[in-house]
């Protein structure tokens, strides 16, 4: 019996198909695009499950309610781990890292093998300590895991380093120079294998914390929060009450002491609005977008995003057939009634109907399958990433089996039922010749995909909006035409005069040398700050501390609002201090020049206000920011005024080989800093378009097929008005007029709908652009033309025809 309905099935594939081919082109683009979005998501929810203990490793969060603003960080003390593991015999371990750029050798480097003089650029440095590797727990091809990081001045690389900078070799115990330094070198203690892509943790060189005091007595201070803290939970540990513990005793009876010696008047709400929050390291990449970190990770929100979108566009490939295999129960109807006429049994009739729609579903999979496939590269560049195929994992081709019987039953359970309904009488009859009993049902169907077509097309043009919102909204400083030259730090003392020697480069207009700047990976350096006399009766307000020199305004084109910038005619601004606009706010400073100021160790007067400037992503409002003249020589800012870049590049690099023989340069513009800020939106923008265009298309097909046998069932109708003298561009809208007001009915359900999720996304944003009306008159205009280009093609094609043959056809 089986081969006898895939027979049956396969015989009205071949007799219908056109009809054949937009349900399986629907069907397999749907699939393509569902088979996409699930590696994407399988990808991100695998992150961070291959540590040995994955399910005990926690990171420690911060939480602090301001006012009821919730603020979350990762930044802890230096003896938070020592406080942790004396106190509390749940902690297994705990371990730290330091990632900041500026301290030390973090962040970025030059490296090169002791014994050679060329430099190598090298990002992915950090400092950790050795009970990190201990939770961790990193497979080592190199070195003894239990001693890697155990001695000062040790370092610990991957195996991808280990090759690069000793090929062939066991580098244990070999020595690597950072940034010059050929009296501080460090001596490898281990190899450990390349992170897999699913790792929030991806550093390349394990710098050892043992023996390392950035400052005297940082390593005992409660008074700085710089590292990353790890822990390694016992079993069985009752993670609420240990949260609790936590906060009760690490604030208690290490923060409040620290802050009452401090003289910091608010150490007395602390307990109230502080506490410790234990993150399970499974959560870090999807699970941070609130918590302020210099990781570059995912959103659980974005994936469920995505997930849905998959979802919606095989539901309009589902509806797709729906549509067509009931819109064609004409053609069906004898055939039932004849069955049924002799004996067939309804079960028997869904058994069939549920057999071609498994066939359907097969060979819309095997052609879906082959689609990703094709398009996986594509889709790895838009979500930057490195997906593929799992052809070898064991669950493939049995979850892919699953998938197609699922699918096929889902999309062809309403016609089985449906066409199996049919009386016999009825049928051969007639009665059901124009297969409009389910035009009701068809109508809804048809609505529902474009509703979601439009609400895709409408969250893309809102995500390139705010994009291009982000990319062009007045910074308070200039990003054009500004090169940033990178790895200055390890001209020393020559930094300076390598800034004096570009200024004589012609198309050079100024040069600044700092670390801090408005991009991300520059230093960043957050102090509490008090107007003076204040600091023992008012709470402090968070501020960034930025060091620059003279010429840093000047260069990045900021603009002073009150009083003046620094002058090196005067000495005297080497202790003087210049905010910005939300500083003086915050500290309510009316008329701020000639006020001071003070934090924790100095005191400054005002000489100016600079209007407020992004230094952060637009997802964060501008917070106080101050500048002091002071020795950050990480990058050199160059503004330019020649549009001969090429040649003002040479001559840039010829100054530099003079000053740094041995170390590339390394240069980019700040505007292209700037934009890899919002790579994630980017990125987002990119996909959205991607799976709009597909639903639109998947949609347009079954809009295709439905305005194909409409017109095929007018034919007679369409002969005797043109007869009677009908134009073309009459029949046209008659054909497509009842079409066009399901799509205009679609963009109105869709607008709020749209309206409401977009606004959502949006409250990621202190600054974004308003959903005007125009993207729903765009979104709906485009809906409409496509919808009308579509059915417009059946209808010319059928008002086009010869009414004579319409006429005598039977």
């Amino acid at each position: 019996m089986l081969k006898n309905y895939c027979r049956i099935a396969w015989r009205h594939l071949l007799k219908q198909k056109m009809y054949a081919a937009i349900k399986i082109g629907g069907f397999a683009l749907g699939i393509a695009a569902c088979l996409l979005i699930f590696l994407y998501i399988m990808h991100e929810l695998s992150y961070d499950r291959h540590y040995p203990h994955a399910d005990r490793i926690y990171r420690v969060i911060g939480v602090y309610n301001d006012k009821g603003n919730i603020q979350k960080g990762n930044d802890w003390p230096a003896p938070m781990v020592t406080a942790l593991k004396n106190d509390y015999p749940e902690v297994e371990k705990a371990g730290r890292y330091l990632e900041s750029p500026g301290w030390g050798d973090a962040g970025d480097s030059q490296v090169r093998r002791a014994g050679q003089a060329e430099n190598t650029y090298e990002e992915g440095l950090v400092y950790a300590d050795q009970e990190l590797l201990d939770i961790l727990q990193p497979p080592f091809i190199y070195g003894n895991p239990a001693q890697a990081l155990a001695a000062p001045r040790t370092i610990v690389i991957t195996r991808r380093k280990a090759e690069k900078y000793f090929p062939g070799e066991n580098p244990v115990g070999k020595l690597l120079i950072l940034n010059n330094k050929t009296d501080k070198p460090y001596r490898i203690g281990g190899v450990i294998a390349d992170y897999p892509s699913t790792s929030h943790f991806r550093y390349d060189f394990l710098i050892t914390l043992e023996g390392i005091e950035f400052w005297p007595g940082e390593q005992t201070s409660w008074g700085a929060s710089n590292y990353t803290t790890y822990v390694l939970l016992k079993q069985g540990t009752a993670i609420a009450a240990q949260e609790k513990k936590m906060s009760d005793g690490i604030i208690k009876n290490y923060f409040i002491p620290a802050m009452q010696e401090a003289g910091n008047v608010e150490a007395a709400s602390l307990a109230e609005n502080a506490s410790l929050v234990l993150q399970p390291v499974t959560d870090i990449h999807l699970r941070s977008a609130d918590i302020r970190d210099r990781l570059h990770h995912g959103d659980i929100r974005l994936v469920w995003l995505f997930g849905a979108v998959a979802v919606f566009i095989l539901l309009i490939a589902c509806i797709n057939f729906i549509n067509l295999a009931t819109a064609r129960s004409a053609g069906r109807a004898k055939e039932v009634g004849l069955r049924k006429a002799i004996g067939a049994e309804r079960t028997g009739l869904i058994r069939q109907f549920l057999t071609e729609s498994l066939l359907y579903s097969f060979l819309s999979f095997v052609l879906g399958i082959a689609l990703a496939w094709l398009l996986l590269p594509y889709f790895n560049a838009l979500a930057s990433g490195s997906l593929s195929i799992p052809w070898a994992k064991w669950w493939f081709a049995p979850g892919i089996l699953v998938a197609i019987v699922i699918v096929g039953i889902t999309a062809g359970l309403y016609p089985a039922f449906y066409l199996s309904s049919f009386k016999p009488v009825q049928a051969l009859k007639g009665v059901l010749a124009r297969g409009g009993k389910g035009a009701a049902t068809r109508s809804v169907l048809v609505v529902f995909q474009f509703t979601a077509s439009v609400i895709l097309v409408i969250g893309t043009l809102v995500i390139y909006r705010q994009m291009n919102y982000m990319l062009h909204k007045k910074l308070g400083f200039n990003k054009e035409q500004v090169l940033m030259i990178q790895g200055a730090g390890t001209l020393g003392d020559r930094a300076q005069a390598f800034k004096q020697a570009l200024l004589q480069v012609p198309g050079v207009e100024s040069a600044t040398v700092s670390g801090y700047f408005p991009i991300e990976g520059t230093r960043r350096d957050q102090n509490p700050f008090w107007k003076e006399g204040m600091r023992e009766t008012e709470s402090g307000i968070g501020a960034q501390k930025w060091s620059v020199d003279h010429d840093y305004i000047k260069t990045m084109g900021m603009k002073i609002v009150a009083g003046r910038n620094f002058s090196a005619e005067m000495p005297t601004d080497s202790q003087a201090i210049i905010i910005n606009q939300a500083m003086a706010r915050q500290l309510q400073l009316k008329d701020p020049v000639g006020k001071r100021v003070t934090n924790s160790w100095q005191t400054w007067p005002v000489i100016g206000v600079m209007e407020d400037f992004h230094f952060e992503s637009m997802k964060q409002t501008i917070g106080p920011l101050c500048l002091v003249l002071g020795g950050s020589r990480d990058n050199v800012a160059v503004k330019v005024s020649t549009v001969n870049l090429q040649t003002l590049i040479g001559a840039v690099t010829a100054v530099w080989k003079d000053y740094a023989p041995h170390q590339p340069i390394r240069y980019t513009f700040l505007d292209e800093s700037f934009a890899r800020m919002y790579a994630d939106v980017q990125r987002t923008g990119r996909i959205f378009t991607t799976f709009s265009i597909l639903a639109v298309i998947v949609a347009c097909l079954g809009l295709l097929g439905l305005s194909a046998f409409m017109a095929e069932q007018r034919t007679k109708e369409i002969g005797i008005r043109k007869v009677l003298g009908a134009s073309v561009q009459h029949l046209v809208v008659l054909l497509s007029k009842d079409f066009l007001k399901l799509v205009l009915v679609a963009v109105i359900l869709a607008a709020p709908l749209a309206w409401f999720a977009m606004g959502q996304w949006l409250e990621n944003f202190a600054y974004r652009a308003d959903i005007r009306w125009d993207v729903f008159v765009m979104a709906g205009l485009l809906a409409v033309t496509i919808a009308l280009l579509t059915v417009s093609f059946q209808s010319i094609k059928a008002a086009l025809m010869n009414p004579v043959r319409s006429l005598r056809s039977e």
